[in-house]
């Protein structure tokens, strides 16, 4: 049996009917280098070779007796492969578009919280040999750095090479006596963390807000908890929407160098931009600054492949800023302030005073929410930016050519931007609902806009071109 974190109670309590708490990944690949010839079946004895090291793939969840403490982990469970591993289709012709719209499809439903709580999907019908593997996993299971470990796990990595141990056999699920001893176990644990809990909430608290005091003031930026109303922020739809682009990541580093900022930053200038045309071309006056929360990993080892180790920042975004450039400025400054904040805080202890927050207050808290037609009271979008593998990764000799990844909605919060690099590529993914945009593409078209037009303003000629997609 394994606990689980306050986070991830967080993140299991917070999934309701039109707010999905589920990640994903999404590898394309190129199967001409495949011996055998590519198929779905190959695949599945691919991944079932693979499961010795994916132990988390195996755990599921189980309530306690009684409701006396929060779910835990069963280890080592039952597969039914027919259920995890699923065979589809892209539509023809194949191209980025139409596995865009499938990527969606799958993102609308949520896992089944009777088995394991991931789905693996292997998508046929890309244009030149390529196929799609979408991987689902629900946020309680692993955030993004621990999902991105595991799933390295199933890859091979250019120039490694390791023997896979056998398989283990199913447990039996634990019976009520081994689950209360388990419980009366971390009930004692967790309650000798309140004291220093409490201190080092106090005290974070108190410099948090003399900071606050001598900071100097920033009237271009968002106030705390003052996010301006948009059309992007409303009561959510299950349906899910998706779109991706990629950058040439060459292009992307030389533009840092040039302004001396880094990649983050200018990710978020670059979304600040396409945001400030979204809005303008849906009629809204981007007269406000908008406010992104930007998750962050509090432990980045390459080794955790489960779990969750958070924390968020929230970054104002002057979209009514016009001048690129100025943007950029504006922005350094609000990371600045969020990052001083964060460690003013301290960036473990949201974690740990969610050991505390009983499960009930934590649903009741998130159902309320999610049926509101409101918007969200903290931010307007979630942006996360993930450093990705500098070397190609393949499945059974067959090389993935794209990898792109994105992160749940939150309740108020109908868009999503996760950027990810990969190898030479800026991966950039777009999740919103059903009800929010006619074409999700709006989103990374108005990205790539963006940071064409950053791009010239800092003196490069021309515009930057989208690296080529091999799905079209």
């Amino acid at each position: 049996m394994k606990r689980l974190s306050g986070w991830d109670v967080l993140m299991l309590a917070s999934e309701t009917p039109n707010v999905h708490q589920h990640t994903l990944k999404v590898a394309v690949v190129d199967t001409s280098g495949f011996g055998g010839g590519a198929s779905f079946e190959a695949f599945r004895d691919v991944f079932r070779d693979r499961l010795p090291v994916l132990e988390p793939m195996r755990y599921q969840m189980v309530a306690t007796p009684w409701r006396v403490h929060r779910p835990i982990w069963r280890e080592n469970a039952e597969l039914d492969l027919d259920y995890h591993l699923q065979h589809v289709r892209v539509p023809p012709p194949g191209g980025r578009r139409q596995l865009d719209v499938l990527i969606g499809e799958i993102a609308s439903t949520p896992l089944d919280r009777n088995r394991p709580l991931w789905q693996f999907y292997y998508a046929e019908g890309l244009s030149d040999q390529r196929v799609a593997v979408i991987g689902k996993v629900h946020h309680v299971l692993a955030d993004g750095v621990a999902s991105a470990n595991l799933m390295a796990r199933t890859v091979d990595w250019t120039g490694s090479e390791s023997e896979l141990p056998q398989a283990a056999s199913g447990s039996p699920a634990p019976t009520t006596r081994e689950v209360l001893r388990f419980v009366a176990a971390d009930h004692a644990a967790r309650l000798a963390t309140l004291p220093s809990a409490v201190r080092d909430g106090v005290v974070g608290a108190y410099r948090l807000q003399r900071r606050a005091r001598h900071r100097l003031r920033h009237p271009e930026l968002a106030g705390r908890f003052d996010p301006a109303p948009t059309f992007l922020n409303h009561k959510l739809s299950p349906g899910r929407t998706f779109a991706s682009a990629s950058l040439p990541l060459a292009d992307v580093k030389e533009l840092s160098k040039r302004l001396e900022v880094t990649i983050n930053d200018l990710v978020l200038t670059v979304a600040a931009g396409a945001l400030r045309r979204l809005l303008r071309d849906h009629g809204e006056a981007a007269d406000r600054p908008l406010i992104a929360s930007i998750p962050t990993a509090t432990d980045t080892s390459p080794d955790r492949i489960t779990g969750n180790a958070l924390a968020t920042m929230l970054v104002s975004l002057p979209v009514q800023i016009a001048d690129p450039v100025a943007r950029l400025g504006l922005i350094r400054t609000s990371t600045r302030i969020a990052k001083e904040d964060h460690q003013l805080l301290g960036p473990t202890l949201v974690g740990r005073w969610l050991e505390f927050v009983p499960p009930t207050i934590t649903r009741a808290t998130f159902a309320w929410m999610s049926r509101r037609e409101a918007p969200n009271q903290l931010f307007n979008l979630i942006v996360s930016n993930v450093p990705g593998p500098r070397e190609r990764g393949r499945i059974a000799g067959a090389e993935i050519s794209e990898f792109y990844s994105v992160g749940p909605l939150a309740a108020g919060a109908a868009l999503n931007i996760t950027v990810w690099s990969y190898v030479d590529q800026l991966s950039v993914s777009v999740l919103s609902d059903d009800a929010t945009l006619t074409d999700t593409h709006e989103v990374t078209d108005a990205f790539v806009d963006a940071f064409a037009e950053l791009r010239q303003s800092a003196g490069f000629p021309g515009a930057a071109d989208i690296v080529p997609a091999p799905t079209g």
